[in-house]
């Protein structure tokens, strides 16, 4: 792992983004020729139409036994015909797929459509319940042990990623809703019992696609970078009507946990996008340093995806909060995205972090982070085989960070099929612990490991 300073962000600005008023670049004509029209539709973008209960299920290798519980995973399955043009990898009806484990069997693979307003982003275990949820446009979705709909959440809140507080049990959230925010969005404190405890409005400059968020121990992190509402994107009936936004100041703000919006303090960054941060804390000094996957733009010349103008690295932001100052650093050249960290160590110091490989239209690779001795690992799935987002799960009583499990969907594209995957999080140069057969898993989003 290379590190270097990052002086100036690139902005690139693709052939046929006229739409925002942006001038031409040819540069991009070699990657945007991979990601064609309807290609979010196509292969193992494709959705399945059936849903299946599969209690027998062949395994390879041997599942670890202390694996109690259920691995979910959520994502967009278009349920209906939609305009190949017009389509967003984004939008359509969630569906979960799950598989249960117990005592080093493979109980169950379930997949189920989540009724309702469909969130399709994420699903997460809370208060001993499940939720499917989406950042904007659908209210969090309750669901059964066995994953069929049971209806509305009562905290409510849209959000793609609230995180976890190891310390108090409850969950934190940026949450938007452009049809009925417009120029704020909430910061909400959900307790232990899936109660909303807290509720604070923030007002903002524009309404931008705010993905994520993340904690560390005394500030909430917001990110407003430039992707935001697009009423002309609207106007030509387009579902996703986000895009790139050169009028839109980029800048990361810390607000104090127990603060106001009149508190935060706002960075400016490089013209940039980013969905997911790996981890953030506070180090010694009492700066905020961030770990996130970077694009250097989105929804320019690609509208239907996230894949085609850019491809996102990993970086570290460095913010000073007393001098409201940021500053870029890159960690990791190779393209990547979906990192993950020990969930126990959210919001604080850490070395250990996890990614997946991205190549072009290809998912190759867990990517394994040493964020101490700048070294990095990799677990390949193999040739014409693709991952998902990596969860790292601890080992019971396990003593060191890294001591533990990586589950991940992975697509076969000979079978056509996929794989629950387990490895060893310790030794990625290992072969797969177990291997769970199960029907084709469409790539999508986000999923956790429900411990029982």
């Amino acid at each position: 792992m290379k590190r270097r300073t990052l002086v100036k962000a690139g902005l690139t600005l693709p052939v046929g983004a006229s739409i925002l008023g942006c001038a031409p670049d040819k540069n991009l004509d070699s990657m945007s020729a991979e990601y064609e029209e309807g290609m979010y539709l196509a292969e193992n973008y494709a959705p399945v139409m059936e849903e299946q209960t599969l209690t027998e299920l062949q395994v390879t290798g041997t599942i670890p036994e202390e694996l109690v519980g259920r691995f979910l995973r959520n994502g967009p399955n278009p349920s209906e015909h939609v305009d190949v043009a017009k389509h967003h990898w984004f939008t359509g009806k969630g569906m979960v797929h799950g598989v249960r484990l117990e005592d080093g069997h493979a109980d169950w693979y379930r997949n189920r459509w989540v009724q309702g307003d469909s969130p399709n982003t994420n699903v997460i275990g809370h208060a001993e319940r499940t939720f499917a949820i989406v950042e904007s446009g659908g209210a969090p979705t309750e669901l059964s042990y066995e994953l069929d709909t049971i209806g509305a959440a009562t905290w409510g809140g849209y959000t793609a990623h609230p995180k976890l507080d190891p310390d108090t049990g409850e969950m934190h959230a940026i949450t938007y809703d452009w049809a009925s925010l417009l120029d704020h969005v909430k910061y909400l404190v959900i307790d232990s019992a899936a109660n909303v405890r807290k509720s604070v409005d923030i007002p903002m400059q524009g309404m931008s696609m705010i993905h994520d968020m993340s904690l560390t121990q005394n500030y909430v992190v917001i990110y407003d970078l430039p992707v935001t509402i697009s009423f002309k994107a609207l106007a030509m009936g387009y579902g996703f009507p986000f895009r790139w936004d050169n009028e839109h100041e980029p800048r990361v703000g810390l607000m104090p946990r127990n603060g106001t919006p009149e508190e935060i303090i706002w960075s400016s960054i490089e013209p940039c996008y980013a969905y997911h941060p790996m981890n953030a804390y506070e180090d010694e000094a009492g700066n905020v340093v961030i770990d996130i996957c970077r694009y250097d733009n989105m929804f320019l010349q690609d509208i239907n995806g996230p894949f085609g103008d850019s491809l996102p690295r990993l970086d570290r932001w460095t913010i000073n909060p007393t001098l409201a100052k940021l500053s870029e650093e890159v960690i990791d050249e190779r393209n990547q995205e979906f990192p993950r960290c020990h969930p126990d160590l959210n919001s604080k110091p850490y070395q250990f972090g996890y990614a997946l490989r991205a190549e072009g239209k290809s998912f190759p690779s867990i990517l394994k982070h040493d964020l101490k001795t700048g070294e990095s690992t990799s677990f390949e799935f193999g040739a014409g085989r693709h991952g998902a987002e990596p969860i790292f799960v601890p080992r019971d009583g396990a003593e060191a960070e890294d001591d533990g499990f990586l589950m991940t969907f992975v697509y076969d594209e000979k079978s056509a099929a996929s794989e629950l995957l387990i490895a060893d999080a310790r030794d990625l140069t290992r072969p797969a612990l177990a291997s769970i057969h199960v029907p084709r898993v469409p790539y999508g989003f986000h999923g956790n490991w429900l411990p029982d």
